[in-house]
């Protein structure tokens, strides 16, 4: 049985994990990290260091904020970890590669199937209209997300890019200018309302047609789930490294 660690295990996604770990008979949670010490069925640290039991891989679900103790914790005990939390900085990305030297890392700022899936049609459909189409991106969460825009969007962002022939500029918003839409840019745009799990929506825009492509998640069920599934993958990886979510869905085709 798999032991898992639980980082952000008070917070809504944690509780998610929680529950879909608890039923089934391959995992145990062992311990959970979070600010919130709370007591659960199993021991709550609010510094990773601390905890010196069983641990076969930690999913995170927490803050950009508890980074630095997670991934000392991890270091220390070459323990794997599936980074699911999102908002890092361009300095907390770097030091999430420099631990992948020497420990396997998971990171992916969605862990939905159907995500990866959509990332894919978005790297087609670039490839594909090239030039001739301009692409926006818009984004919905609730309005307790912080950050803006979301790990997804960014994601999205850089599918397409991958498949374009120019290097795009990514523009956040357009209220401070006055000036028609330059050709080189993936316009990204965010809102934050009510309970909105999470919408995807791809626009490529071209002379008289609009295609969209466009993911809804029902509810955080879906992320939760590739992050467990991420959990088993990396519990049985032993070399260091950065892995994603294309690593994850090739190697579960294979065992199908």
């Amino acid at each position: 049985m798999l032991q898992i660690v639980i980082s952000g295990c008070n917070g809504k996604m944690g509780q998610v994990v929680e529950q879909i770990c608890t039923a089934d008979p391959e995992l145990s949670v062992a311990a959970g990290f979070d600010v919130n010490t709370a007591s659960r069925t199993y021991p709550v640290y609010a510094v990773p260091a601390n905890y010196s039991g069983p641990a076969d891989c930690v999913i995170d679900f927490s803050s950009p904020k508890a980074l630095d103790g997670l991934l000392a914790y991890c270091l220390d005990r070459k323990v794997p970890v599936v980074l699911a939390t999102t908002g890092y900085s361009e300095e907390q990305l770097a030091q999430i590669d420099k631990a992948a030297k020497q420990i396997p890392v998971f990171r992916s700022a969605n862990m939905s199937l159907g995500i990866n899936v959509l990332l894919e049609l978005v790297k087609q459909a670039a490839a594909v209209l090239g030039d001739s189409y301009d692409i926006e991106i818009v984004e919905q969460h609730h309005n307790r997300k912080v950050d803006a825009p979301s790990g997804t969007a960014l994601m999205i962002a850089d599918a397409a890019q991958e498949a374009l022939s120019y290097d795009a500029a990514y523009n956040y918003g357009r209220h401070d200018r006055r000036e028609a839409r330059p050709k080189n840019e993936i316009g990204i745009s965010s809102v934050r309302g009510g309970t909105i799990v999470g919408v995807h929506e791809v626009i490529f825009a071209g002379r008289d047609e609009v295609i969209e492509i466009k993911h809804t998640a029902m509810s955080r069920e879906i992320f939760a789930n590739g992050a467990v599934k991420a959990a088993k993958y990396m519990a049985a990886v032993s070399a260091p490294g950065l892995y994603n979510m294309s690593q994850l869905v090739a190697a579960s085709g294979k065992d199908e």
